[in-house]
């Protein structure tokens, strides 16, 4: 990989006649870079999209590509690319459905709003891969046609589609009213009974890890039982008995669905994992009974989830701040609260409660400015980034705190050049700031400087439009990739370096 020229492919400053030159020698990590450029022509997609046929992918997306820059013959990505953005022609789709390509008829599978014809020729596909993909997208009716198909593999794909009926869904489950399913994968490949080892040497096996058959397609049926169980089109009716079973990846998906019976709650929170016990407790469909329950969990991965439900009431979620490591995040409660709760929690003797008010960033005045004036270290850090804290504030909580909170007030969208070149140079350097530093929108040349002495502030510092030309070209050279990348993408970086990094046809 050229990480200079990657670099420069994504720099936003480069002349338009030298997105020309990179273009006609772009490879598919520099056409990556190009596609994404917000100031790319229509007739420099075309062309990329004849260097680099991968890159139409991304193109497509974007609408740079359309269908009259095509030869779906000469260019199969790049029609697969159309179509699946619904911006391609319906006859490209009769002729990549008899690709003799498995890889091109597997995307093609893929795409929306597929003739009627096509998907019947893709339906009866000789690889199974290429059904298993039309059944994972698949309308109502065909979902429950394939969903009888003679490949385990198929009827998985169909578990997992959301368009399935929900009685087919539910028959996935049991197995009840379907033929048994003929082949899966795992008896495909190796004469049964087979158990694929996890860990698997071989660097072209295609066998997922564990794949087992025994005749019953077990593995495979496994896994469709776990797509149809994190379906929510299938009917809670069908799923509520796997809330005890003995398989955790079969609990796990129980735990995150708002519509089981609280019996079924009930069951999953007995559940021997913290895992699927931490699931439940962010379900905002479970009692205040199980809530109660929740919150004196023994594991605190447990409570953090409780904290996280966005129903858990403001009493239990203070009484878990106080015993749980909840972290520096807004908590969905927190973000709902009314301004009366958010005036008592930020008035809480407890500073780990108010830490909880603190990480709003739409606070009143009065209620910021009061935590921003908090004595304990852990509140401050909480309030130092909200928008609109004046310099003396900030100024004034480093001084009360020191290094505890410095990282946070860089990050402070407000924080004024001055102070970000003070705190650059504090000693001894928090390593944290400087990386907050390096990005900041405030950040001035000297403050940058000193942040390129850090080596993981260094390609943040490189990337930064602030930082003297004469530095960047220097950049180029540097030992670490990021760097370089960082610093060729600057558009501050000259425009005669960028003529003479750009390579010529």
């Amino acid at each position: 990989m050229n990480h200079v020229l990657c670099g420069l492919a994504a720099n936003p400053a480069l002349p338009p006649e030298l997105v020309d030159r990179l273009i006609a020698a772009a490879d598919d990590d520099i056409a990556a870079q190009v596609a994404e450029r917000q100031d790319l022509t229509r007739t420099q997609a075309a062309a990329l999209v004849s260097r680099v046929e991968q890159s139409a992918v991304r193109l497509a997306e974007r609408g740079l590509v359309t269908a009259d820059d095509v030869d779906p013959a000469a260019q199969p990505l790049a029609a697969l690319a159309l179509l699946a953005e619904g911006a391609g022609r319906p006859a490209w789709a009769c002729l990549l459905a008899t690709d003799p390509v498995v890889e091109h008829r597997e995307q093609l599978a893929a795409c929306p709003g597929l003739p009627a014809e096509v998907q019947e020729i893709l339906a009866a596909d000789a690889e199974p891969r290429v059904v298993a993909e039309l059944a994972s997208q698949a309308s109502s009716d065909m979902a429950a046609r394939l969903a009888a198909h003679p490949h385990a593999g198929v009827r998985c794909a169909v578990a997992a589609n959301e368009a399935a009926p929900p009685a087919v869904l539910a028959a996935l489950i049991t197995g009840q009213g379907l033929p048994p399913a003929r082949s899966c994968l795992a008896c495909d490949r190796k004469e049964t009974p087979f158990i694929h080892d996890p860990q698997c040497p071989r660097l072209d096996c295609d066998l997922p890890p564990g794949a087992a058959c025994d005749g019953s397609h077990g593995s495979t049926v496994h896994q469709m039982q776990v797509n149809a169980l994190w379906n929510p089109a299938t009917p809670a009716a069908a799923v509520a008995g796997f809330a005890d079973h003995p398989s955790m990846p079969l609990r796990w998906p129980l735990a995150v669905r708002p519509d089981l019976p609280a019996a079924a709650y009930e069951r999953l929170a007995a559940s021997p994992e913290a895992g699927v016990r931490a699931a439940l407790a962010e379900n905002p469909a479970i009692g205040d009974d199980l809530i109660a329950v929740l919150a004196a969990d023994p594991d605190p991965d447990v409570r953090r989830g409780l904290a996280r439900n966005p129903r858990v009431p403001l009493e239990v979620l203070t009484r878990l701040a106080g015993s749980t490591a909840i972290g520096s995040t807004l908590l969905p409660r927190i973000a709902a609260a009314s301004r009366a709760e958010i005036g008592e929690l930020a008035a809480s003797p407890d500073p780990a409660v108010r830490m909880l008010a603190a990480e709003r960033r739409d606070l009143p005045p009065e209620i910021r400015d009061a935590l921003a004036a908090d004595p304990d270290a852990k509140v401050v850090k909480s309030i130092a980034p909200h928008p609109g804290l004046p310099d003396v504030w900030l100024r004034a909580m480093v001084e009360r705190h020191g290094a505890r909170v410095v990282a946070k007030v860089t990050k402070n969208p407000d924080a004024a050049p001055a102070l970000l070149e003070d705190l650059a140079r504090q000693q001894p350097p928090v390593r944290k700031a400087l990386r907050e530093i390096a990005r900041h929108r405030n950040a001035t040349a000297p403050a940058l400087l000193v942040c390129l002495a850090d080596r993981q502030a260094r390609p943040l510092a490189a990337a930064h439009p602030a930082l003297p030309p004469q530095v960047i070209a220097e950049l180029l050279a540097d030992d670490d990739w990021r760097v370089v990348e960082a610093a060729a993408a600057n558009p501050a970086l000259p425009s005669e370096v960028m003529s003479k990094l750009a390579p010529w046809r």
